[in-house]
């Protein structure tokens, strides 16, 4: 059983405190000591609530990634081997995982969380989106619903399917891409890059968050109807959506 979801946002490690500075600004939080072999984690402190938010530094240029809290790890690797995960690294209390489609995720005890943090500012971060390639879709789609046993819900375009369970920190959206994500390696080699994921904010005004956070660093990549895709200080890709920040609801 899913207790708790962190969302990660993944930077490049060299640009590690210049992240830092701006996801504790816009979350309205306080980053931790950092932690980790190479220094690479810091989690991002709420004022109210329990942490969900992770910075952590990679050598690549980074993206987004999700780790789940569960009551029996061992039981959920099993359970997600069985579902066609396959396990890259075990570190006796929590495991380094791939999806069918070669996400990465971790499965690690509960430690407690329960208590979603406040919106702050007008805006809450809420939202991991997988993008995830045509061909793959419905594999990750059953694999991810069955793995957590949130319920899946239509969302609001047809390439769009959302995860998500009272009391949860973040939502799961499931976004079918327009077509296959190009292979990093020559087809007889194991895969160099894993597919990608990107962080949602939803905003009571889209608008006033983005200016904001280019007060702050970030840039706009460009505008679609329903949200902003920006660029954060280190390049990192996210959007800003039209969406109630208490409930995750699109403006009817």
């Amino acid at each position: 059983m899913v207790r708790w979801i962190w969302a990660f946002i993944d930077r490049p490690l060299h640009r590690f405190e210049e992240s830092a500075a701006f996801w504790t600004a816009v979350t309205g939080t306080r980053a931790s000591a950092r932690h980790g072999d190479h220094e690479e984690f810091s989690t991002l402190v709420p004022e109210a609530g329990d942490a969900y938010v992770e910075l952590q530094g990679v050598f690549d240029e980074g993206g987004a990634h999700i780790d789940l809290e569960v009551e029996d790890v061992p039981a959920a690797v099993a359970r997600a081997a069985g579902l066609g995960a396959t396990a890259i690294a075990d570190h006796e209390s929590w495991v380094v995982m791939r999806s069918p489609e070669g996400r990465p995720f971790c499965l690690l005890p509960w430690s407690g969380g329960s208590r979603r943090p406040p919106v702050t500012d007008g805006s809450r971060l809420d939202q991991v989106c997988l993008d995830i390639s045509p061909s793959a879709y419905d594999e990750e789609v059953a694999f991810w619903e069955a793995l957590t046993g949130w319920p899946l819900h239509q969302g609001a375009l047809p390439e769009y399917m959302v995860l998500r369970a009272p009391g949860m920190p973040i939502r799961i959206l499931l976004q079918r891409l327009g077509r296959d994500q190009a292979p990093t390696q020559a087809p007889t080699q194991a895969p160099t890059q894993a597919p990608t994921a990107h962080i949602d904010i939803a905003c009571a005004d889209a608008e006033a968050t983005r200016a904001r956070h280019e007060r702050l660093g970030a840039a706009v990549a460009r505008r679609e109807s329903r949200w902003i895709v920006m660029r954060d200080p280190a390049g990192g890709v996210y959007c800003l959506t039209d969406r109630d920040p208490e409930t995750g609801s699109l403006p009817t």
